[in-house]
């Protein structure tokens, strides 16, 4: 049996695979004065950087952080279907970026309510996802449903609980969620749980 919770149905949109997928724009201009940056290797550094011309300021470009939880309830995991893009429509467990101000634990919790109106409790880290080709690492908590209570929030379209055998692979919306609940459910079955880290290249 399944619990879910939905909202008004939308027609859905075509979306990119992969990993949240969202590139940020090149930085053109300086945060600092607004004068048009350039593009130039630093002394004492090896990269590439985005550099001032006018007041020197040397503005580093990182990677984004990606922070969710697998949120469990007896034996069976809360999904949220989209309501955005990229990927609308399809299934992913809460997640989002990460906030300034926040620990990774606390902004899974965030998103967590943010995304599927639900509260977790006894979170533990779970896995470590790299996924270079978009500039992001994805971080996931274990997770327990304080209560039944949930429901979707601005960005989802529907919320429900999945046993194992019922979870929708075929659309699960990031290939990080995929390979996040596989690990899931592999460490259940041997009946530990460990910390994972994957790294996740662009397909070929």
């Amino acid at each position: 049996m399944t619990i879910s919770s939905k909202t008004a149905a939308r027609v859905p949109l075509t979306g990119g695979a992969g990993a949240f997928n969202i590139h940020r724009p090149p930085l053109l201009h300086c945060t600092n004065c607004g004068t048009r940056i350039e593009r130039l290797v630093p002394p004492g550094d090896g990269r590439e950087r985005a550099v001032c011309p006018a007041c020197g300021g040397i503005h580093y470009e990182n990677p984004k952080m990606v922070v969710g939880c697998i949120p469990v309830y007896e034996e069976r995991i809360l999904l949220c279907k989209r309501a955005i893009e990229p990927r609308y429509g399809y299934w992913t467990l809460p997640a989002g970026f990460m906030e300034n101000g926040e620990t990774t634990a606390q902004g899974a919790e965030r998103e967590t309510v943010e995304e599927a109106g639900a509260t977790v409790v006894d979170l533990q880290a779970f896995a470590l996802l790299d996924v270079p080709h978009v500039d992001q690492v994805h971080m996931y908590y274990r997770a327990r449903l304080d209560s039944l209570e949930f429901a979707p929030g601005e960005e989802s379209l529907e919320t429900r609980l999945y046993a194992e055998h019922e979870i929708p692979w075929r659309d699960l919306a990031f290939r990080t969620v995929t390979e996040t609940l596989k690990l899931f459910f592999e460490d259940r079955k041997k009946g530990s749980f460990g910390f994972h880290t994957v790294p996740l290249f662009a397909p070929r």
